[in-house]
């Protein structure tokens, strides 16, 4: 029976530079089809208060408690939207860089089953925009936070028009404002974790991979970005990109034998 393959660009000199001049425009396309993806205000509330109802019949709604918990602590609020802004886009590098490297055949996998969750997360965010708990309307009482404590993004209110959608401004600054089901945070987090785990040896650093997933949910409760159930929709993305993943790693073995 043959064997899944490593990345082609193994094959030559430098091909690493062609996996990251591909990454960098595949991700370019799903920004820009994430921003094009924005629904209504309408939509997304409506959407926001079926989540919230949802939450609220399993006991999960803990977003306002969770938050207003450590408002007073600016110093805190601003490390989590800084730690929700950055690292979010570091870890999955590294793991990507430390599977090409290592285990080369894991990389393939694990590579397809990210580029599926960017496009199973832009139609979640097509079929289902959200508004998240930081643009509730004011008797939700959540806060702001990126736009109240410091962080690394636009440090700016969101400006809306009179029929409640955002302004061309806001638009400019923030991009789809209603993509939070699924959060990619914590899919991506979840999936940086499952890829580095059996790559690290010493137990702390597993202790930190373990912890990494959890650390991201707590960071977009605490800054008001995403809802609970949002990580849920990251992890059902997660299982379906690598489902996928594995489905075209069968599919292409199968036309490998095929070939005289």
């Amino acid at each position: 029976m043959d064997t899944p393959r490593g990345p082609r660009t193994k094959r030559f000199r430098f091909g690493w530079l062609v996996e990251i001049a591909v990454g960098i425009a595949l991700y370019f396309v799903y920004d820009t089809l994430r921003d094009r993806t924005m629904g209504t205000s309408a939509s997304a509330l409506r959407n926001a208060r079926q989540v919230v109802d949802i939450e609220r019949f399993f006991a999960i709604y803990q977003e306002h408690r969770i938050q207003h918990a450590f408002l007073d602590w600016h110093w805190f609020i601003s490390f989590w939207n800084i730690y929700y802004g950055t690292i979010h886009f570091v870890m999955p590098v590294i793991a990507l860089v430390a599977m090409y490297r290592k285990t080369p055949v894991r990389y393939v996998r694990w590579r397809n089953a990210l580029l599926f969750m960017l496009a199973f997360g832009l139609i979640g965010f097509w079929l289902y925009p959200l508004t998240p708990p930081r643009l509730m309307p004011a008797h939700y009482d959540f806060v702001d936070a990126a736009s109240r404590f410091f962080n690394f993004g636009p440090q700016q209110r969101i400006g809306l028009k009179a029929n409640g959608e955002p302004t061309a401004a806001a638009r400019a600054a923030f991009g789809n404002l209603y993509a939070a089901m699924p959060s990619l945070h914590v899919g991506w987090s979840t999936w940086s974790a499952l890829a580095l785990l059996p790559l690290v040896r010493r137990r702390w650093l597993q202790a930190l991979v373990c912890l990494y997933p959890l650390t991201t949910i707590f960071a977009i409760v605490v800054t008001g970005n995403h809802w609970i159930l949002d990580a849920v929709g990251g992890w059902v993305v997660l299982a379906a990109g690598y489902g996928a993943a594995r489905l075209l790693e069968q599919l292409t073995r199968r036309g490998v034998r095929a070939e005289p």
